[in-house]
């Protein structure tokens, strides 16, 4: 799952800039798809320190060494899809109204045109998905869309469209019944949603 923009040669950025983008793109990719049996193997060599994104990141790896791409696909399948819905519902409009497709999807969709970020024609799922957003976050670090990426637009965007919710969606994910991979990725997206959303305060 993306939405990408024409696409720009990524921009020069530090080391702590790309490991955010970095870890925004992961947090994409594992809530956008099920994860590959490349990704899970990859996942499984994570480290980390005592912090608590580092404690996270060795959660995940020990989870990732022992989960197959089929359970994985099982787990997804159960916390996002569902028959009829899924245990959670990654929206932006859900976790702000209690409805999809609401107010806060044709704010994101106007921010985006503004930016000249273009969703993809493949793309089934409405832009608010919390693995879109990601995505998107991702891509304005590191230059790839066509719009502002300093740390300005960054704030601007976090702020809008992920600062009120994304922190609670990732606390739920870490406790959902069905989710055992994927609970330290609710984890690692906690933390890592209030690290940033510390770091743009004080900008």
């Amino acid at each position: 799952m993306a939405n990408t923009a024409e696409v720009h040669c990524p921009k020069s950025i530090t080391e702590e800039d790309r490991g955010r983008a970095q870890i925004y793109q992961l947090l994409g990719a594992l809530l956008g798809a099920p994860p590959s049996a490349e990704l899970l193997s990859g996942l499984a060599g994570l480290k980390g320190d005592d912090s608590a994104l580092g404690t996270a990141s060795k959660q995940l790896a020990t989870l990732a060494a022992r989960t197959s791409p089929q359970s994985a696909e099982r787990e997804y399948h159960n916390l996002f899809v569902g028959l009829g819905r899924g245990e959670l519902l990654p929206y932006t409009s859900y976790y702000l109204t209690g409805f999809l497709n609401e107010k806060p999807l044709a704010q994101l969709r106007s921010d985006l045109m503004k930016r000249g970020i273009q969703r993809n024609s493949d793309v089934k799922e409405p832009e608010d998905h919390i693995g879109t957003l990601c995505e998107i976050m991702a891509g304005i670090i590191t230059g790839e869309f066509p719009c502002d990426s300093d740390v300005t637009s960054q704030k601007a965007f976090f702020d809008a469209h992920i600062k009120k919710w994304a922190e609670l969606f990732f606390s739920d994910l870490e406790g959902a019944q069905s989710a055992v991979f994927y609970a330290p990725v609710g984890s690692l997206g906690k933390t890592f949603m209030a690290i940033e959303a510390e770091a743009f305060a004080i900008q």
